[in-house]
């Protein structure tokens, strides 16, 4: 009997948060946005955490962050994360105000820094569902 490498980098999507899942797969982070008290927050939820509440719509992020913090990993045994290490986890300020846990991509260690411009791009493998990880902004003349 063959069965698939159990894998825990994949969300497994709900009817709640297909609408997340399939916006990523089509390159785009969308945020959870209260209609009662304006704010918006991430990770998604039926209801707003600031207020409690359910009057709450999807919105489209601009994809804009900037780094919290982070931390560079480099042993994870579970599958695939152990083929990745060294990797970058952390928290992004997205520029609507929610923080966002995730990954920096294409980026060398030494030039992290707190505050620095990210932008939102996806990993997706071949058949699996995209997820959002962060990117330096390249800035004119670097």
């Amino acid at each position: 009997m063959t069965s698939a490498a159990v894998r825990f980098d994949l969300p497994e999507p709900d009817a709640f948060t297909r609408p997340y899942w399939d916006a990523a797969d089509d390159g785009r982070l969308l945020l959870r946005r209260c209609r009662s008290c304006g704010r918006a927050h991430h990770y998604p939820r039926e209801f707003c955490p600031h207020c409690w509440s359910e009057d709450v719509d999807w919105e489209t992020a601009s994809g804009d962050a900037t780094l919290y913090t982070w931390s560079v990993v480099h042993r994870n045994d579970l599958p695939p994360f152990g083929a990745r290490v060294p990797y970058v986890a952390a928290v992004v300020d997205l520029a609507e105000g929610p923080r966002m846990m995730t990954e920096i991509v294409e980026c060398e260690e030494s030039a992290l820094a707190v505050g620095m411009a990210l932008r939102v791009a996806f990993r997706q493998e071949e058949g699996a569902q995209a997820v959002a990880v962060f990117r330096p902004v390249l800035r004119p003349g670097s």
